[in-house]
């Protein structure tokens, strides 16, 4: 049996990788940053925070513990991709190393096979996630609006998640990866399927923005404890934090759209 260690001092440290915030952080998205780095300043895990750019090299990617990605406009996209595509050996090693991340709404689909947007040419993906997301067009509806769905991520499964999206692409999950969560409200991926989101791995996406991990903490303290884990290679158990207000927002939420905690 494995000896398990809780998290009373700083001994700890992460390094927290930001994808280009100044063109992908859409609808708040940058404050899953900031709850990634309070969670851990609470439990005294230091943390840094590396933002990523066209700058950024290989090596420095290699330092990271934990990835985050935000959601973006088609236009901030195309930019973002062919920086992505020098990087794209470090970033696959990072996911397939089962270092833990976290992509929101553009991110996921450029870290999929492909996106094809309403105008302009398809963007291909890293391949990272087996998925592909398409546009379908101006005439069609964008899937908007408050969503609430159950995780599927093992050991929290029946756990209610909520959120808010607002994409054009629908998206459609490969055999070799599974959905975040099962949507009871809201869209999800496509809107047909009742899937929201993908797991591969420890790597996480999903178009819930609002922004997400302050509605629903326990995905960052999973993604915490996953960075911890992998980094000191033994298991951690995360001391616990006062989430009183975060579960009264999401019982507001689940009672507005008519779903069950």
């Amino acid at each position: 049996m494995k000896k398990t260690y809780s998290l009373p001092t700083t001994n700890y440290r992460l390094t927290i990788g930001w994808l280009y915030p100044d063109l992908m952080s859409t609808y708040g998205d940058r404050g899953n940053i900031t709850v990634l780095q309070k969670r851990c300043e609470w439990r005294g895990i230091k943390t840094k925070i590396l933002q990523i750019n066209h700058e950024t090299t290989d090596q420095e990617l290699n330092t990271i513990n934990l990835l985050f990605g935000g959601g973006a406009q088609d236009k901030e996209q195309g930019i973002v991709i062919e920086s992505l595509r020098k990087k794209e050996r470090a970033l696959k090693n990072l996911v397939e190393n089962n270092i833990p991340c976290l992509f929101v709404c553009g991110s996921p689909q450029l870290f999929g096979k492909y996106y094809e947007p309403s105008e302009g040419k398809r963007i291909e993906g890293l391949g990272i996630f087996d998925m592909k997301s398409i546009h379908p067009g101006p005439k069609k509806d964008r899937l908007t609006g408050n969503i609430a769905a159950r995780l599927e991520i093992p050991g929290f499964t029946n756990t209610l998640i909520v959120g808010f999206e607002n994409h054009g692409g629908r998206t459609r999950l490969g055999h070799s990866v599974k959905p975040l969560a099962k949507v009871l409200k809201g869209y999800g991926n496509n809107g047909e399927d009742g899937t929201e989101g993908v797991i591969y791995k420890n790597a996480l996406g999903s178009y819930l923005h609002g922004p997400l991990l302050p509605k629903n903490p326990e995905i960052a303290d999973w993604l915490i404890q996953k960075a911890l884990e992998v980094k000191y290679k033994k298991e951690i158990i995360l001391s616990p934090l006062d989430d009183t207000l975060a579960k009264k927002a999401k019982e507001m939420i689940a009672k507005k759209l008519g779903v069950k905690l």
